[in-house]
């Protein structure tokens, strides 16, 4: 009987007939329906490279969604899909792969209204305080930049926005394209990519964006990778050479969404 279950357990398991990518179905820069964003394009690299269709099983990428994607089966049937492309290295609700780039949180504000010297965090924070004191800075609730406010005595000038809105419709980057891009707000702290792309979608005003430097206590950079169920080894091995065979093209779809990608000095002090 111990042998008959080994070798069962040895199986291998079924072909692959198609890549089945989870993902938000509206959560730009990093994917939607239409197939727009980066993480599509990346899959789509990777399933030229293996040879097999694309597909996708969507789900809104608010709480649960390893659960709800990732880790959803019924009874009888296949998991909907089988790579998420985007979590945080050492996440541990998936086997994360090894990164496969390096971004961090940024200031994103209008060219021409008073903070164009602005070139770093420590510049923002060297703002006359009269300036300071008269900004609205918009961001999204219990994310890092709530805690920057906070360490530096500027949370009173936050605008809070909620990180799990209910709303099917809502987008990371409406804070920028929307209310900054209005005047609703003077500055917004964001993700990079999303402060990169969306930056790069509003034309006017022209937007510059600031990549910030991890504080001690304040992490705003995080290593990104992809994650695959736990206990599937050998397809966890095959993402990351997928990741590394074709590292120039992840490369240039990332330059392509204006991702700013920073090295290990953007990291807090140790």
């Amino acid at each position: 009987m111990a042998f008959a279950w080994h070798a069962a357990a040895q199986d291998p398991p079924p072909p692959r007939t198609a890549l089945r990518v989870c993902q938000d179905p509206n959560n730009l820069p990093f994917s939607n329906v239409k197939g727009e964003g980066i993480e599509n394009r990346i899959a789509e690299v990777f399933g030229k490279s293996m040879k097999l269709p694309v597909v996708y099983y969507s789900f809104p990428q608010r709480l649960a969604f390893i659960r709800n994607t990732l880790r959803f089966k019924l009874p009888g049937e296949e998991y909907p899909c089988d790579i998420v492309m985007g979590v945080p290295a050492g996440y541990d609700q998936v086997s994360a792969t090894k990164p496969y780039y390096h971004s961090t949180y940024a200031l994103v504000f209008p060219k021409g209204k008073g903070l164009d010297a602005v070139k770093s965090g420590e510049d923002f924070l060297k703002l006359d305080p009269a300036v300071l004191g008269k900004l609205r800075i918009g961001l999204y609730d219990a994310s890092p930049a709530s805690a920057w406010l906070a360490k530096h005595n500027l949370l009173e000038r936050a605008v809070p926005y909620k990180i799990m809105n209910p709303d099917p419709e809502q987008y990371p980057g409406q804070i920028i394209e929307k209310d900054l891009a209005s005047g609703k707000i003077d500055v917004a702290v964001v993700w990079g990519p999303i402060a990169g792309y969306f930056a790069k979608r509003v034309k006017s005003p022209e937007l510059a964006v600031v990549p910030l430097k991890s504080e001690r206590g304040v992490k705003f950079d995080y290593q990104m990778a992809m994650g695959v169920r736990y206990g599937e080894r050998e397809w966890k091995q095959q993402v990351e050479g997928l990741i590394e065979s074709n590292r120039p093209q992840i490369q240039a779809i990332l330059q392509e969404f204006g991702v700013p990608q920073v090295d290990a000095s953007y990291e807090a002090p140790k």
